[in-house]
């Protein structure tokens, strides 16, 4: 049997076909019984679910999601905010210790900072003491716009944690921080 056309023999926790997830990727259809299946249902994962990768970019997505609905209008990505608390957190900041800090590479931070100041959210100066190195701030419309996205963002955060207890989600923490911590 060539790999194209072999079947998964993956099997679940409980010895069952390993299924795919609600948010797999696929349209909700209708079941037989009138009611919507979940996304992705009847697909065969193989071993995907039992992958912490697998589940961490489940949860990315579903976050991701619910990040947008709640401040698309913003036109803001979670990579977006962040930059700007960062930078909101630290005027002057070089953008090399801004790579470092939101771990991009150095043009895909040149190229979040373009958009930024497209925006008139950030401004770009020369660094004290480096003629070769840009100190970033805030505008004040950066600043106004950053206030009205914080309430949102923690009401995001709350949707995505409200089914866990608070220790439950300082362990999810740790043990997410646990995950490469090298490479952080």
């Amino acid at each position: 049997m060539n790999r194209k056309t072999r079947k998964s023999t993956a099997k679940s926790a409980d010895g069952a076909p390993a299924r795919a997830a609600a948010g797999a990727g696929q349209a909700p259809e209708k079941a037989a019984s009138g009611t919507k299946q979940a996304p992705g249902a009847g697909i065969e994962l193989g071993g995907l679910p039992q992958l912490v990768g697998y589940q961490l970019r489940l949860a990315q997505v579903a976050i991701f999601r619910d990040f947008n609905a709640a401040l698309g209008e913003f036109d803001i990505t979670p990579g977006l905010y962040g930059v700007l608390e960062v930078i909101a957190a630290n005027p002057g900041l070089k953008q090399t210790q801004l790579a470092r800090a939101v771990q991009l590479d150095r043009s895909s931070v040149v190229s979040v900072i373009d958009k930024l100041e497209r925006r008139a959210l950030v401004s770009r100066r020369v660094a004290a003491g480096d003629r070769r190195s840009n100190a970033l701030e805030l505008t004040a419309g950066g600043l106004a716009l950053l206030r009205r996205l914080r309430p949102r963002v923690r009401a995001h955060e709350e949707r995505l944690a409200a089914s866990l207890s608070a220790s439950e989600r300082a362990m999810l923490m740790e043990l997410l921080a646990r995950v490469f911590p090298g490479e952080r």
